[in-house]
């Protein structure tokens, strides 16, 4: 036996050691011994320690075995097992090569480094990297998201239609794209088991790409790719600036979409404002359905936490959910957290859930933003409290009711907007600055000395910090 098959055996055993576990390695593969090679025949035979072996080598690692012999032994290389049981040789068995590829490319982990021989061809092969617990059946639905989610079911009933390719979501973070994006996956995968799909982020295609080109494997990194039926990129934002990585997911899209394979990306932003991504790649992103999730709104916000406590057995008031609908209006993973955070307070402090204790956990984590109070609304407000009609205090009338509410609206105006007294007279009765300066002083006095006026102050300032927020 020639030095250079020692040399390629070797090599074999390294790959196959770096493609499974260190247990898995020291039982099926550390008792293979390499037996023969026949330069003629082409011909690999290899001792085995039983024939449970040979089964269980053909059972789960075959086409690992074969793409990796095939890599250093040749394309044509067939594989023959002997069966060596304390030194006596018993039975030979051929490995069956008929449904191994000849031109089968390599692959890997996708949430590894790029493993360039594990085993490709089958979707049984492929590790998806789906969330079984992100699937259609709890993902609910609402106006924010209609659209791509029939959109989605469409896609993965009929994979093989284009109307759709590629599909391009987008929204804010939280608003449930991930979750979308795996449910079309879980539902394609169940529909068409024979088709490879593969979800991963934008970040780990980054970080594989890297590892190929600094591997020396990038073109078992671009044929593992191609080999996809349903690419599943989410975030695809996180590309940007990444000219080498971008150009390497240029030529993989163009490559899957000339081949009728589907396309799915989530991103932050609509391609029109993605920054750092080159044009070609935008161009293309465009080519598609661009579908926008939104913000969720009240009711699918509601829905959304009634799902949430249902799945999880708990007991929460209808009034404490109407709560947290009202006053959450961001993100269904923001939801999912106050949920949690309820429940967790709950158990330690031994406190039932109410209004008062949804509240106090809300407050820290609930960032309220303030709008500006504008002039007409500090008007209607005073004029409603005061029971007093508009028109009367851009009027002459010098009625002390009257007259209370136009000040107390310069008041208020000067304390809660950022306009000059000029601007505060014009939009009260086009009253000149020296009166508004005047009503204001007059107000400020008051206020020293009358409670009632100061109630009156407190109220209205309430409803309108109401109206801000």
């Amino acid at each position: 036996m020639t030095e250079n098959v020692q040399i390629y055996w070797q090599r074999c055993m390294e790959m196959f050691r770096s493609n499974v576990s260190d247990q898995q390695f020291q039982t099926w593969f550390s008792p293979m011994r390499l037996k023969s090679y026949d330069a003629a025949t082409k011909e690999l035979t290899v001792f085995i320690p039983s024939q449970f072996f040979f089964e269980y080598l053909e059972e789960h690692f075959r086409r690992l075995i074969h793409v990796t012999i095939r890599r250093f032994f040749g394309e044509d290389v067939t594989l023959s097992y002997k069966v060596e049981v304390a030194d006596n040789v018993t039975v030979n068995q051929e490995s069956d090569n008929s449904l191994v590829p000849e031109t089968a490319p390599s692959t890997f982990a996708p949430n590894k480094s790029p493993k360039l021989e594990q085993a490709v061809g089958l979707a049984a092969d492929l590790d998806s990297q789906l969330n079984v617990h992100q699937s259609f059946s709890n993902f609910i639905e609402g106006t924010s998201n209609k659209l791509p989610r029939s959109v989605g079911q469409a896609i993965a009933e009929h994979p093989e239609q284009q109307a759709f390719n590629p599909l391009f979501i987008y929204g804010p973070s939280g608003v449930g794209k991930t979750h979308l994006v795996n449910a079309i996956g879980l539902r394609t995968k169940e529909l068409h088991p024979e088709k490879r799909v593969l979800y991963l982020s934008a970040h780990l295609f980054m970080v594989q790409f890297t590892d190929a080109r600094k591997n020396n494997v990038f073109n078992d990194f671009m044929h593992f790719y191609q080999s996809i039926d349903m690419l599943i990129v989410d975030d695809i934002q996180e590309l940007a600036g990444l000219t080498a990585t971008q150009n390497a997911f240029f030529h993989i899209f163009n490559h899957l979409r000339q081949n009728g394979k589907q396309i799915i990306m989530t991103c932050d932003r609509p391609p029109v404002s993605l920054q750092g991504m080159e044009e070609r790649l935008v161009t293309r992103f465009k080519s598609g359905l661009m579908a926008e999730m939104e913000k969720p709104e009240e009711q699918l916000r509601l829905s959304i936490l009634h799902s949430i406590v249902k799945h999880d057995g708990l007991s929460i008031p209808d009034e404490v959910l109407n709560h947290i609908s009202h006053s959450v209006t961001t993100s269904v993973r923001e939801l999912e957290g106050i949920i949690h955070s309820l429940l967790a307070y709950s158990v330690v402090y031994g406190k039932d859930i109410d209004i008062e204790f949804a509240q106090r956990i809300l407050a820290g984590r609930i960032k309220v933003e303030k709008k500006d109070v504008t002039i007409d609304q500090i008007i209607t407000c005073t004029c409603e409290h005061f029971n007093v009609k508009e028109e009367d205090v851009f009027g002459k009338s010098r009625k002390a009711n009257i007259v209370t509410v136009r000040q107390m609206s310069m008041y208020l105006a000067h304390k809660h907007t950022k306009l000059t007294a000029s601007k505060i007279g014009i939009y009260v009765g086009n009253r000149d600055h020296a009166t508004v300066l005047h009503g204001i002083k007059t107000i400020d006095g008051r206020l020293k000395v009358e409670k009632e006026l100061r109630r009156d102050l407190e109220e209205l300032e309430g409803k309108l910090i109401g109206k801000a927020l």
